[in-house]
């Protein structure tokens, strides 16, 4: 199903998840969330009819946006002009980002559409060298999610993943009125800001694993739930396997993994 949007130039097509914004101060305000630092090129994914992308084009930074949507690439290749040699007609889940950008650092910015907003989250976390930055809107409960603290309902995998690379704060809401169609949920716009030491002490994919098997089963404690670890008896023993998933920091992960790394 597609809707018309508020000028008649680019419909919003259910299938690619699009709600286009249509509020100014909210477009200024989530261009202005991004700091600048480390970077001096952004690139935007789903601009649609460049709600965001012309607040982009007036700062000090090269912008880049990708874009799935013919319709879409078609109206910013018209109305801006200075854009259309940076307008990258891919899916930015499937392309290798480094054709256009060449190994240099970015930002990602973005009104995400909802259907992937977590899978753009993942790739990011695997750019991360060359993501200082990433800023953007989600449906609410995937921003409140990848921002919570351990002890929340809401803390999870997504969670401890993105805060052991980023600092992730939770900037502020967003209302279903301000799109087009607007969606049937609020939204929530994020910052992560890379640490500045954003190595692990341990395995990556063991950690990945440890953190994903443990919230797999968030209700039982660790000594249930990561069995197919093989505890030792003595492993077994430490208190931390007394807790569940919920109660641990990314700190507390990083220190169970290295446990587990040992425990051989």
């Amino acid at each position: 199903m597609a809707y018309k949007s508020n000028n008649n130039q680019v419909r919003a097509k259910k299938h690619l998840g699009q709600h286009f914004l249509n509020d100014e101060t909210v477009a200024e305000k989530i261009a202005d969330s991004l700091t600048l630092n480390n970077y001096k090129t952004v690139l935007e994914i789903g601009p649609g009819m460049g709600v965001l992308t012309k607040y982009l084009l007036k700062k000090p930074v090269t912008t880049y946006v990708v874009e799935i949507d013919t319709e879409s690439v078609e109206y910013l290749q018209a109305n801006y002009l200075n854009l259309a040699p940076r307008i990258i007609e891919k899916d930015f889940l499937k392309y290798d980002l480094n054709e256009s950008l060449n190994g240099e650092p970015f930002a990602i910015i973005g009104n995400f559409p909802y259907n992937i907003s977590t899978q753009i989250v993942f790739k990011t976390l695997e750019m991360r060298d060359q993501i200082p930055e990433f800023s953007g809107m989600f449906q609410k409960e995937v921003a409140a999610r990848i921002c919570s603290k351990e002890g929340s309902k809401v803390y999870g995998i997504l969670s401890v993943l993105v805060q052991a690379f980023y600092h992730a704060e939770y900037l502020f809401t967003v209302p279903p009125d301000v799109f087009n169609p607007p969606p049937k949920v609020d939204s929530g716009v994020l910052r992560l800001t890379r640490k500045e030491d954003y190595s692990l002490p341990c395995d990556e994919k063991m950690f990945f694993k440890v953190v994903k098997t443990a919230f797999q089963q968030r209700r039982k404690t660790l000594r249930n739930s990561l069995k197919t670890f093989d505890l030792s008896d003595n492993l077994k023993a430490n208190s931390i396997f007394g807790q569940r998933p919920e109660q641990l920091s990314v700190a507390s992960f990083l220190e169970l993994t290295q446990l587990l790394e040992n425990d051989k």
